[in-house]
């Protein structure tokens, strides 16, 4: 289970990691675009995919023709690069030409209609000074918050409670931990806590401890910002049934916990949803939880 960078430094998309890490098949962007071009596409090729652009951008496919060519790209990749991850949907980019090949769920490349190129990137709309591809990306692994389990969270009310927010937190994190001292700075929010002890069998004997506790939220607080729990000694031995506090406390509702986070692929402790299904992963500050919550955006 990976962590997210620390609030000083704000964690960029996770499936927008580096291309060479994890298909070297794939030129990446992270380089001057000059020395990409020049290094990956000789001239006389770049003048080829020119051409089909410019061909596309006088054509115009009709579905059944749209439908044929994405299935001549699927087949194309594949037959290309047998190793490549299974295709999962082939689209129309906003750039004419240009398709979007998308896999894994959220992961996002990009080809022309021939797949006789590949890159994995950011697509940025120039007028508008848009990440095309971030924005997709956001779309994709947006959480539809009156989805969540919420009969499987501790509910924390600070002033009146007005704005909701919900957070997956290992109790364990150490981001999550300093991401709990930000968070208690802001006012009139309904946070939605979901334990999401992922990092070892001591975040899950930890877990069962603060859902079993008589007060999970003083405890969840206590166990944050003092490091303190009732019954500590038991913190390390709890079983499936619960804690010394409960005996009969049903902690099943930590299993459903962790079941959603990976349907959903939530990576990495802390996670935050925002009501309109924004997914921000990695401790963010005081202030940028502030705007996340005011305008949707930090």
């Amino acid at each position: 289970m990976n962590h997210f960078p620390p609030p000083s430094s704000p964690p960029a998309p996770t499936s927008l990691t580096t291309p060479s890490a994890q298909a070297p098949w794939v030129v990446g962007l992270s380089t001057p675009l000059t020395t990409w071009v020049s290094a990956a596409w000789p001239r006389a090729q770049l003048m080829r995919l020119i051409s089909l652009l410019v061909l596309t951008c006088c054509c115009t496919l009709s579905p059944a023709q749209a439908q044929g060519q994405e299935a001549q790209i699927r087949k194309n990749l594949m037959e290309r690069i047998p190793q490549f991850p299974k295709i999962e949907e082939v689209t129309r980019a906003p750039m004419s030409g240009l398709f979007e090949v998308r896999v894994e769920g959220d992961e996002i490349y990009y080809t022309d209609a021939d797949a006789s190129y590949l890159f994995q990137g950011s697509l940025i709309d120039t007028k508008t000074r848009r990440n095309l591809t971030e924005e997709r990306v956001d779309k994709l692994t947006a959480v539809d918050f009156r989805g969540l389990p919420f009969k499987d969270s501790i509910t924390l009310v600070h002033g009146n409670g007005k704005r909701q927010l919900a957070i997956f937190e290992d109790p364990n994190c150490g981001y999550c931990k300093r991401f709990e001292k930000d968070l208690q700075k802001i006012d009139n929010v309904t946070v939605h806590l979901f334990l999401y002890p992922v990092l070892g069998q001591d975040s899950i004997a930890k877990a069962k401890t603060i859902w079993c506790a008589k007060d999970r939220a003083k405890t969840w607080t206590d166990w944050m910002q003092k490091e303190t729990l009732p019954n500590t000694s038991s913190a390390s031995t709890a079983s499936g049934a619960g804690s010394a506090n409960n005996t009969a406390c049903d902690t099943q509702a930590l299993q459903r916990v962790v079941e959603f986070g990976k349907k959903h692929k939530i990576n990495g402790t802390p996670t935050l949803i925002t009501q309109d299904g924004t997914r921000v992963p990695g401790a963010i500050n005081a202030n940028q939880i502030e705007r996340l919550l005011t305008e949707g955006k930090f």
